[in-house]
């Protein structure tokens, strides 16, 4: 295929957007070949450059041929998350191996590594930005930690390593959603049905005419699911879905063995550490540290061990009642994990009479996402502006770009908010183009931003849980970190060289407006009438901040601890010990026994498919962070300019261009403190 042919290719030279609508998987494998030589020869005339290596001879043709290649492939990765098939699998898994290579080299190319060693002993490295020495330090620490120094043998066998974790973990990913996709329940009589609001069932109902058929189809898309487990009268129907969620992709369960992550996740666990081990580290998890805020693993499991002391007798407290409530209520004596979601959701509204069915009607989607607008506008003078006329995967991709005061443009970025099949479940921020600087100008972020909520129902919008607005706002804070970033060098733009443990800064950050009145106002009005939210619904939502908050932090906690002992014990004599290790977790700080049969690590594609192996501890870590950092905005006001210019300034726009902890010093002038992450959680008689 010519190169100029293939939008893929034809599209770098444009500086626009991506022509979605064009792009076809035939594309993505020539396209990745064409840069992949072409990163190759940068890399190679700027080793053999005729005199010392300088940042222009060396960083910046580096830099340039990197970007080229990343914002060809982001196209290619996003369409094989969201537009998932065969045909697009087979592109994304062809060119996976020929990237994974091409990064190994680079992270082992020991000319590469002297010429990095030589710009840093240089006198310009002296004159250099900060930000451009953060690139040179960031550089050189990435290539030990990619085992330059090893020799041929074992750099060898750190590429064949590197290779096989690539695939395994895609393997994983697409084993879970293979999985999801596979269970079905077709429900033929409505009173099996009974407890489910009408919307629900009205969903379900779509999912049954869209596949052609009579009555009511369940799934385990979060949609689905959710609306079951936490609605649903019938017990046996709640357990029959929790039991296909909690077993996809294993050896147990309604499709036992067909999708089975048993073997991937041992083997991906076996090779991480190996190759920590070859790298010089004692296990994956002290690996995975030497590039966060966390000084060990000693420290991380210390602190998860002291919110656990905190919470857990909340946590107890919390499900006693739930148990007791279903006994009194419904005469049950055996209260199971499937329980959990259906009468935390009765206890809710017995005691605060309030649902989330009470509040959809004041979130539809659109509104939603204008209200989310109007916050960010107002905290950072910003302007956000919906794009016509761009090409998109799908009818529901909306397309908007962010100026500031000035008039700038800063960023531009894809929402895709709904569930469908042949898309990733959950939420995340991707990034479509970092900002950087290049000969022709600036260069502007681009984001994607995904989510799977509720989608519209005949001919009424989309209407969104409270959980599901936070949702939104919590992913575009994440997508703020990517765009608002003012750092002009790509490896340190935006979210990337941020220590992954204040990644989520952000983005549990901006959730804290989905609670405050200020806020909601802009946006939380009825979709039929346009009431605003009443007070008297507003003071019983906020009254809810604090339901089920001990058994929330204790269920991270319980996930951060097994990721972090999974990582950091692994013996190769014993193997991996998946089940055991998180079966001792849950003996000590679980307060509700888990069903023998729940698969819940064969799901949990954050640390097997994702980047948070050995720092799922992060969001723990930077909810900190993020609680203080709203605590400065409790102490002025929600919207306050000065504050909010700062948090700007400090946080966002600085990228990785210096450690987190340095940037949040220069927000708050201390470091973080924990009392706010407390005083949220409703944990402050517990605080000693």
């Amino acid at each position: 295929m010519s190169e100029f042919n293939n939008p893929l290719l034809t599209m770098l030279d444009t500086g626009k957007l991506p022509p979605f609508a064009q792009i076809k998987p035939e594309h993505a494998e020539p396209a990745v070949d064409t840069l992949l030589a072409e990163a190759r020869a940068a890399v190679e005339a700027s080793v053999n450059f005729d005199g010392a290596p300088t940042w222009a001879s060396m960083v910046t043709p580096i830099e340039a041929a990197g970007d080229r290649l990343s914002r060809t492939f982001s196209p290619v990765s996003h369409l094989h998350s969201v537009m998932d098939s065969p045909e697009w699998r087979a592109a994304y898994q062809a060119c996976l191996p020929k990237l994974t290579d091409f990064h190994t080299e680079m992270g082992q190319n020991t000319a590469l590594f002297e010429a990095y060693q030589s710009l840093a002993n240089s006198p310009e490295y002296k004159e250099l930005e900060d930000a451009q020495r953060k690139v040179i330090n960031d550089a050189l620490r990435d290539f030990r930690l990619s085992g330059v120094a090893l020799n041929t043998e074992d750099k060898a066998r750190y590429k064949e390593i590197m290779q096989r974790l690539s695939a395994l973990s895609t393997n994983y990913e697409q084993n879970l959603l293979d999985a999801t996709q596979a269970w079905s329940k077709l429900i033929e009589d409505e009173a099996d049905l009974a407890g489910l609001p009408d919307s629900a069932k009205a969903l379900l109902a779509q999912n049954a005419r869209n596949k052609d058929k009579q009555g009511w189809l369940l799934t385990l898309d979060a949609p689905s699911f959710m609306a079951v487990i936490t609605y649903a009268d019938k017990r046996e129907l709640r357990r029959e879905i929790y039991q296909a969620y909690t077993t996809r992709a294993s050896e147990v369960g309604p499709n036992a063995g067909e999708f089975d992550n048993s073997a991937i996740m041992e083997e991906i666990l076996a090779l991480r550490h190996e190759s920590s081990h070859l790298v010089g580290f004692d296990n994956y998890a002290d690996y995975s540290l030497a590039t966060k805020m966390a000084d060990s693993a000693a420290q991380v499991e210390g602190f998860l061990i002291d919110l656990a002391d905190r919470s857990k007798d909340m946590a107890r407290s919390e499900v006693d009642a739930l148990a007791e409530h279903a006994r009194v209520q419904d005469s049950l004596e055996d209260f199971q994990a499937w329980d959990v979601g259906y009468y935390a959701e009765k206890l809710k509204q017995a005691r605060y009479q309030l649902s989330d069915e009470d509040l959809k009607p004041y979130f539809p989607a659109h509104k939603a996402i204008g209200g989310l607008f109007s916050v960010v506008e107002r905290l950072y003078g910003l302007r956000i502006n919906a794009l016509d006329g761009v090409e998109t995967w799908h009818k529901d991709v909306t397309v908007h770009e962010i100026q500031d005061s000035d008039n700038q443009l800063r960023g531009r970025f894809y929402l895709d908010p709904y569930a469908r099949e042949n898309k990733r479940g959950g939420a995340w921020m991707d990034d479509c183009q970092t900002r950087r600087r290049t000969e022709a100008g600036t260069q502007f972020p681009v984001a994607y931003l995904t989510c799977n909520f509720s989608p519209p129902i005949g001919g009424d919008p989309a209407l969104l849980t409270h959980d599901e607005v936070t949702t939104l706002f919590h992913e575009f804070g994440h997508g703020l970190h990517h765009m608002l970033t003012q750092i002009d060098y790509a490896d340190i733009s935006g979210i990337a060289g941020v220590e992954w443990d204040a990644v989520e800064l952000p983005s549990q950050f901006m959730e804290n407006w989905c609670w405050e009145r200020g806020s909601l106002d802009l946006f939380a009005r009825h979709y039929q009438s346009g009431e605003a939210l009443p007070q008297e619904l507003f003071d019983r939502l906020k009254a809810t901040r604090n339901y089920m908050a001990g058994w929330g932090m204790l269920r991270q906690v319980q996930f951060s601890l097994f990721d972090l002992r999974l990582h950091r014990d692994y013996d190769p004599a014993r193997g991996a010990g998946i089940q055991e290790t998180l079966a001792q977790v849950r003996e000590e700080v679980a307060v509700l026994e888990t069903p023998e049969w729940n698969r819940f690590a064969h799901g949990f594609g954050h640390i097997f498919a994702g980047g948070y192996a050995a720092g799922y501890y992060s969001y723990k870590w930077a909810e900190v962070l993020s609680a203080d950092a709203f605590a400065a905005f409790e102490e002025t006001d929600l919207f306050d300019a000065d504050t909010g210019k700062r948090f700007l300034n400090e946080i966002l726009e600085r990228g990785g261009s210096r450690p987190a902890m340095e940037a949040f010093k220069a927000f708050r002038g201390r470091e973080p403190q924990i009392d706010a992450l407390l005083r949220h959680c409703g944990l402050v008689d517990q605080a000693a």
